[in-house]
């Protein structure tokens, strides 16, 4: 079989080389300065050193990385930290210089951190000595024959909504993708998400076909001994991906999955939550693009300690300059924001062109969740915000070029899951906890389970940061929780499920209103709930607001619309969540001002998603013009499984 276009081979850079070896010179030279392990005597021993490495690198690195890949991969790239400064330290002596204690992690920190920075400041933008480098490797793994029709790589900004999208692009903040907007070989199209708007009710029906029954990021299954159910947890979501999958899911078929949430049936797996738990998959052989180059998951350490310090600078200008809606965003999210916007990244981005430099793979999806961190706890449009967007066009130029490097094309689809919508959340607007509002309208004995909190729908969760034995005896400590609770209140963004478990069934409107007569009044006259979602023995599905009822079976309206402003096709949506088997006893939305586009969230996050209202719900998908997509609007996830579906089986014809 033929190649489809001619391909290039990476060319070297003498500039590039340049700037990499004065870089890898004053790393050492500033470990040394700060008297931090190195020392020396002269000036240029330390350009023969780094002469000297460089030669010992071409040739033992590939050698050693495959010898230590499982080290590496087992400690997550510090591996290679290590590795490289002990051959920093191993050859110093012979150019009387010392290197010892922490200069051995680091010196090639340094190293890397300086070029880095070089680089940034030379504007140079040149991968081409990293694509030789994954392409050495690729090629011994290579097949013979060369696959005569492309192959597919889905790239998923999470949590990028159609119109921020617009706004990044026309900002000048995503020059590749607004070339790739404007060219004539791709389509931008909006579509629209279910009512639960988040990850896990996205990517189930995106990579499985199939997001019935998830009502929310978290969800009561009373049937099942109100067993808390949710888009996230180590043991939760591979039992959700084996109710949700039939075995034909969008990677089955020769796929890879890098950094989702289900695996689309594929045991191709990077930072896969689903299949997480299962070490043998956690040993994979993309991992070898990541350490190709020795100085490259030295580059990533360093861009995440500068994510770290760009976090703490962001928190201070954002409370000197108070910006509002504004949260306190704690310590613990710094190295969080770090590892969803430059850890993660770097990895999905250098297992991709391993993936599509050795050419075998037909369809990988991998999702980047950066601007999602970002946007829930800066906001939606903030500065934070637009960085991580530029951030994350650099990688999809990276992605476009190694296509030039291929034995094979491939063609790319950029998309979102959900979006976001901005808002004060609602214990800043009405100065108490939804869950305490909520207990206030209740008995004083009944003993309530709160849980408000679902920004781990970005499953950083995945990244190994705690021990499984802790989360574990968490989620069991929780469900002991659970079974003594009467009443369970959980929100996913700006949505909200009340459930009163002392009935094993979900009770109708009626019941209720008898025996909790000041629950429904109090909810819908709330000024910050848009409206609830409640089963009526009498009327079947009620959408009720504060000024009107909306009868979902017969289209009637008595009064005001409750769901004006919430899109043409909400209806649609609250009556499929309506017919799941564990919607709540009530789900309550907040409201939603059009004017100012905001929601109020029921957990702390400036942007929010999980319910309907604004650009929550409005994602977008860019894709190859050639491909046969009808111009109906796109509704659900599931129809972006049958679109992307589809087209994959029509370019194997």
């Amino acid at each position: 079989m033929e190649i489809i276009n001619e391909k290039q081979t990476p060319k070297r850079s003498l500039k590039r080389s340049l700037i990499v070896f004065i870089g890898n010179v004053l790393g050492i030279y500033l470990i040394s300065f700060l008297g931090l392990g190195v020392k020396f005597s002269y000036f240029d021993d330390i350009l023969l050193l780094v002469l000297f490495i460089s030669l010992i690198n071409a040739i033992l690195w590939p050698i050693l990385t495959r010898i230590a890949m499982p080290f590496l991969v087992l400690t997550f790239g510090v591996g290679a930290l290590i590795l490289n400064g002990l051959l920093l330290q191993f050859f110093g002596p012979a150019f009387d210089i010392e290197i010892n204690g922490g200069a051995i992690i680091l010196a090639p920190l340094a190293m890397a951190a300086v070029t880095t920075i070089l680089s940034s400041l030379i504007t140079i933008e040149d991968d081409s000595s990293y694509y030789r480098s994954v392409l050495r490797d690729a090629e011994k793994k290579r097949k013979d024959e060369i696959k005569d029709y492309p192959g597919v790589i889905i790239v998923e900004i999470d949590g990028l909504a159609y119109e921020v999208l617009c706004e990044a692009v026309e900002r000048g903040d995503m020059p590749t993708l607004k070339e790739m907007i404007e060219s004539d070989n791709y389509n931008l199209r909006m579509w629209e998400t279910d009512l639960s708007s988040q990850t896990g009710a996205s990517q189930a029906g995106i990579l499985h076909g199939n997001n019935e029954g998830i009502v929310a990021f978290r969800w009561i299954e009373k049937s099942n001994n109100n067993q808390m159910m949710q888009c996230s947890g180590i043991s939760k979501v591979p039992e959700l991906e084996h109710r949700i999958s039939d075995g034909n899911g969008l990677l089955v078929d020769n796929g890879a999955s890098r950094s989702n949430l289900f695996s689309g049936d594929t045991d191709n797996v990077i930072f896969t939550f689903s299949k997480i738990m299962d070490f043998k998959k956690l040993y994979n052989k993309a991992w070898y693009s990541v350490f190709s180059n020795p100085s490259n998951f030295a580059r990533i350490v360093a861009l995440f300690i500068g994510d770290i310090i760009r976090e703490i600078y962001s928190q201070i200008i954002h409370s000197v300059k108070d910006i509002r809606p504004r949260i306190s965003r704690g310590i613990v999210y710094i190295p969080t924001r770090a590892a969803t916007n430059v850890f993660m990244r770097e990895i999905n981005t250098s297992t991709l062109i391993g993936d599509m430099m050795v050419g075998d793979i037909d369809v990988a999806y991998s999702t980047y969740l950066g601007y999602d961190e970002i946007a829930h706890h800066s906001g939606v449009r903030d500065n934070d915000a637009w960085y991580a967007l530029r951030e994350m066009d650099k990688q999809i130029k990276h992605l476009t070029d190694a296509n030039k490097y291929c034995p094979r094309d491939y063609q790319f689809v950029i998309q979102s899951d959900h979006g976001q919508t901005n808002g004060a959340t609602f214990t800043q607007r009405y100065g108490q906890t939804f869950e305490d509002f909520v207990k206030s309208l209740l008995p004083e004995d009944m003993h309530m389970f709160a849980k408000m909190s679902s920004d781990e729908d970005h499953f950083t969760g995945s990244i190994p940061f705690s021990s499984d034995k802790k989360k574990m005896k968490k989620e069991e400590k929780e469900q002991q929780e659970l079974s003594d609770s009467e009443v369970i209140v959980l929100a996913s963004g700006n949505l909200a499920m009340i459930y009163l478990t002392q009935w094993s069934q979900r009770l109708t409107y009626e019941e209720l209103n008898s025996y909790f007569p000041e629950l429904i009044p109090g909810i819908i006259n709330n000024e910050y709930v848009g409206f609830i979602l409640v089963k009526s023995k009498e009327h079947g599905d009620l959408a009720i607001g504060k000024n009107g009822t909306y009868y979902l079976d017969s289209g009637e309206i008595e009064g005001e619309n409750p769901l004006e402003g919430f899109g043409k096709n909400i209806t649609r949506h609250l009556k499929r969540t309506s017919s799941f088997e564990h919607t709540p006893d009530i789900l309550v939305n907040s409201f939603y001002d059009e004017e100012a586009d905001e929601v109020c969230a029921f957990e702390e996050l400036v942007g929010s998603h999980g319910g309907a209202g604004g650009d929550q719900s409005k994602p977008f998908i860019l894709y190859p013009s050639s491909w046969k997509v009808s111009d109906d609007e796109i509704v659900g996830a599931e129809n972006i499984y049958k679109l992307l579906k589809e087209n994959l089986a029509e370019l194997k014809k």
